[in-house]
């Protein structure tokens, strides 16, 4: 699949579905608290999503039997929902959702705390989000893809967190998944050039230990191999001539 630059028409539905899918996770942000299933995180997500006549994106994408990927502590991404699997106090919990709008798709990831977290619970979900807008910093048209990768490595680094290699960004659009993908760690080459019109879902994914992940029985719930906490922190965001704009906002430029 070869990168696709978005009409305006495209850009507009695109903005749509993001504005809708920052609403969702306002909500989830405040449904989760200690005591509810991550299944029933899961089955609110769903019925916001489609309150606003949008598909979600992950359910049955691969086989993957939900509508959002819940993540607790250190389960790095898609985590899959159970009705045994309780929310505590303490706990952070990544949540990560798609919604599809009139064919196109908008995915986002936000990592919340639970009541009173660490204070090294707290740094490294701030680290990660902040790691994000290290590298759209770089995110516009003329430069290349992996001054973004680039970017949040070294934003990353200093504070001795692993950068989690085996998950990466993407392209979105009309598919969820679409080239090209999106190391967040340091490259040795300069990737693509960006061109206002590309769309690209930037997701960090650190954990406060090693970067070695693995995957659990289930095949789509993955973990830090060190037991250690994870979190992520993703948008959709459209590349232009001038400043990126983020499409997975409620307001949207």
């Amino acid at each position: 699949m070869s990168v696709t630059i978005k009409s305006a028409r495209e850009i507009e539905l695109m903005k749509e579905a993001g504005r809708i899918l920052a609403i969702v996770h306002e909500e989830l942000e405040k449904f989760v608290r200690p005591g509810i299933s991550t299944l029933d995180i899961d089955k609110k997500g769903e019925e916001l999503i489609r309150s606003f006549d949008c598909i979600p994106s992950f359910l049955d994408y691969n086989g993957y039997p939900a509508s959002i990927c819940v993540s607790v502590n250190d389960e790095v991404v898609h985590g899959i929902p159970h009705k045994d699997h309780y929310i505590d106090e303490g706990d952070i919990v990544s949540l990560d959702a798609g919604v599809i709008y009139k064919g196109y798709h908008s995915d986002a990831a936000r990592t919340w705390a639970v009541g009173e977290v660490s204070d090294e619970a707290k740094k490294l979900m701030d680290v990660t989000r902040q790691s994000f807008f290290e590298g759209i910093k770089f995110a516009k048209a003329g430069n290349h893809l992996y001054d973004i990768s680039n970017a949040i490595d070294a934003y990353v680094r200093p504070f001795g967190y692993g950068i989690v290699r085996e998950l990466v960004g993407h392209g979105i659009g009309t598919h969820l998944h679409e080239d090209p993908e999106i190391p967040n760690f340091k490259q040795k080459r300069k990737g693509i050039k960006l061109q206002a019109g590309m769309t690209l879902a930037i997701e960090p994914m650190i954990n406060i230990g090693r970067p070695d992940v693995e995957w659990l029985d289930d095949d789509w719930t993955v973990v830090t191999e060190d037991g250690t906490l994870a979190a992520h922190y993703e948008n959709t965001v459209l590349i232009t001539d001038d400043e990126p704009i983020i499409l997975s906002l409620r307001d949207v430029q």
